[in-house]
């Protein structure tokens, strides 16, 4: 076997963790990411654990029918990176995505083409994948990214997959706070914006007009009803981005050995909890959609009520993973709170 090692990303496991520290939210639009150095981070950090050269790093994504993006071109052009695309459904899910991965892992490993994989994703569907690349005789070390309150010490990761791998490596916090970076609507009248871009490398902010928002209303306070005027422009919302605020101290996840079910620990009880950082999470989404969205887009929105995209009733459960930390969300109860909220800050929004 190949004394060299490979390294397999799971792209939407690694971009909504570190979107989520970024800017509160999986939601793409909500931060920029510097890709270039986020895999020299990587490398560097495999290179560190096993001290090997590695033969190339495979990043998993998904797209519409599975056709390079602009961005998954750019990934692709980095020295050293392959692109493997699955598709995005009807509904929004990815498609062939594990697959690919669980397959290209094995084949490396039957071809002896590396001794050890280091895998940066946290689905337990891999779980049988790792042990068929250890049978085979390849080492498998999984690259997560901390989260010290957490029991196995890293963030969305499943238990069936962590007790599977040979060890567990995390990537500094350092490449995770300069890899992403929340994105600003940028206003040439604040300096202040001016600098957080340039801060930001790698990240294309394209600049949008400012327009200023008449409003109606005999009293202070009243409803702010934009003119007809605002209305048939697509100016982006200037509302800022709010981060999820930290899940208190006191809730720990809770697991049943006879319900398929989790909650917290403490405070009120683990339903109550539960339910409070569903509607916190709702909430903190519509914001950032709404700071990233068009006039058009929150018309065909509200259009549909109350339906959802797929795309932000998968940002919803991605983000109440993060925070009660599990990599699903599969409670009826929590998605339908999640869904509440989200319409009840889009109201008081617009």
């Amino acid at each position: 076997m190949m004394s060299q090692s490979a390294i397999f990303v799971d792209a939407s496991f690694l971009l909504a963790i570190g979107g989520h520290r970024a800017a509160g939210t999986t939601l793409r639009a909500a931060y920029t990411v510097n890709y270039e150095a986020l895999v020299e981070g990587i490398l560097k950090t495999a290179k560190e654990s096993s001290g090997l050269e590695n033969l190339r790093i495979y990043w998993y994504d998904a797209a519409k029918d599975a056709i390079f993006t602009d961005q998954h071109k750019r990934i692709g052009l980095i020295p050293g990176v392959k692109v493997r695309l699955g598709r995005i459904s009807f509904n929004g899910e990815q498609k062939g995505v594990d697959l690919k991965l669980g397959l290209d892992l094995v084949g490396i490993a039957r071809n002896r083409a590396a001794s050890v994989a280091f895998l940066v994703s946290g689905d337990d569907d891999l779980a049988e994948a790792v042990e068929e690349a250890q049978d085979l005789g390849m080492k498998v070390v999984l690259i997560g990214v901390e989260k010290a309150d957490h029991r196995l010490g890293v963030a969305s990761v499943a238990e069936h997959l962590a007790l599977r791998v040979d060890s567990i490596i995390t990537l500094p916090e350092d490449l995770i706070k300069s890899a992403f970076v929340k994105a600003v609507t940028w206003d040439p009248e604040h300096a202040s914006q001016t600098a957080t871009i340039a801060h930001a490398p790698m990240a294309v902010i394209y600049p949008t007009p400012v327009i200023e928002e008449h409003v109606s209303g005999p009293k202070p306070g009243a409803p702010r009803v934009p003119t007809p005027a605002l209305l048939n422009q697509r100016p982006r919302f200037q509302t800022p981005i709010q981060p999820a605020a930290p899940a208190p101290a006191d809730y720990q996840l809770v697991y049943s050995s006879t319900q398929q079910t989790s909650g917290f620990a403490g405070g009120t009880g683990s339903e109550s909890g539960t339910m409070d950082v569903a509607a916190e999470v709702g909430s903190s989404v519509a914001k950032n959609w709404h700071a990233s969205t068009t006039q058009a887009e929150l018309k065909d929105l509200l259009a549909d009520r109350p339906l959802l995209p797929p795309e932000i009733d998968r940002v919803l459960l991605k983000d109440c993973a993060q925070r009660i930390g599990e990599w699903k969300t599969d409670l009826q109860d929590v998605r339908r709170a999640l869904r509440i909220a989200f319409w009840d800050e889009l109201d008081q929004l617009t």
